[in-house]
């Protein structure tokens, strides 16, 4: 079972899966449009690097540098990836808000 405490919050869910779904091309600047198309969520510049800085000292994701171009005026751009307790945590998750959501449909759709 997991500890309530290696669940990501909502938010970190939202950072772990934009992630993955980016691939190899995971910038901060990706991230936050993934965030904003797929789930409608705007993000400030401070809040997605403050919480990419907190999933980087849970082991939930790691960065490298990637060549410097000239667009960016010589200056290298972090790639970010899920690590495996990321992977971990977001399936553990998972499966604890669908045994959640198990039987509730029925409430959920009628409001009852």
């Amino acid at each position: 079972m997991t500890n309530k405490n290696d669940f990501p919050g909502e938010f970190e869910q939202m950072v772990l899966l934009s992630i993955l779904r980016l691939g190899n091309d995971a910038t901060a600047i990706k991230i936050r449009g993934e965030l904003q198309q797929t789930a409608g969520r705007a993000v400030s510049r401070g809040a997605l690097y403050r919480t990419l800085d907190r999933m980087e000292a849970k082991s939930f994701v790691d960065w490298r540098t990637v060549e410097p171009t000239e667009e960016r005026g010589g200056h290298a751009r972090r790639v970010y990836v899920v690590e495996k307790a990321g992977i971990k945590t977001l399936r553990a998750s998972r499966e604890a808000l669908e045994n959640l959501w198990d039987g509730l449909g029925s409430i959920l759709e009628t409001g009852k």
